[in-house]
């Protein structure tokens, strides 16, 4: 028999978004490393919250960490040609 299948971490289950994700789960979703990771969280680039002794990171940090960097890229120069 098979195991229990991971769910993809942008679903809970029927089209609903989660608000909170796991290190693990940003990793992914971000395509960066556990250390970088970490390093963004001490940094405050990545905001997040402790439940118990579970670091969770919101959807809106990880929202607001892309738009970051988005602005980061335009400032630069280094942005999509409109």
């Amino acid at each position: 028999m098979k195991a229990h299948a991971r769910q993809r971490p942008e679903t809970v289950g029927a089209g609903e978004k989660k608000e909170l994700y796991r290190v693990s789960d940003a990793m992914e979703i971000l395509s960066l490393g556990r250390s970088v990771i970490y390093e963004l969280l001490r940094s405050g680039r990545l905001r997040s919250v402790r439940e118990g002794r579970t670091r969770l990171i919101p959807a809106s940090a990880i929202r607001d960490y892309v738009t970051l960097l988005e602005r980061e890229a335009d400032a630069d120069g280094l942005g999509a040609a409109s």
